[in-house]
């Protein structure tokens, strides 16, 4: 039996990692067991980082909405309950995008919620 070459195969895996090593620096550029393990992490940490966002993002939406609905004397939670009895379907995100941009925009919205 002939002995295979692998050499195809096998450069073709490196170098899809060593590409996504792109822009580290020393070792972790150009030698593939230090790309390899400092690219999994990377890629395990952005997976982590995209949920992050998500909650931060969303922490963000509540506390401008909850400055918004204190200066016009109500409470985030009595807004957002007020909000769900009349069936107004406007997410926190274009809450909060209303109150930071247009307030009497905003004040209309709580003043339909009450």
């Amino acid at each position: 039996m002939s002995r295979v070459r692998r050499g195809f195969k096998a450069r073709r895996r490196r170098n899809k990692i060593l590409k996504l090593a792109k822009g580290f620096h020393f070792d972790r550029r150009t030698k593939y067991r230090h790309a390899a393990t400092t690219v999994f992490r990377a890629l395990h940490n952005s997976y982590i980082g995209r949920r992050l966002l998500k909650r931060d993002m969303r922490r963000l939406w509540v506390t401008r909405i909850s400055a918004a609905t204190k200066i016009l004397d109500t409470s985030y939670s009595r807004f957002m309950g007020a909000l769900k009895k009349k069936d107004i379907q406007l997410n926190r995100k274009m809450l909060s995008e209303i109150a930071a941009t247009d307030f009497e925009g905003f004040k209309a919205v709580v003043q339909a919620a009450k």
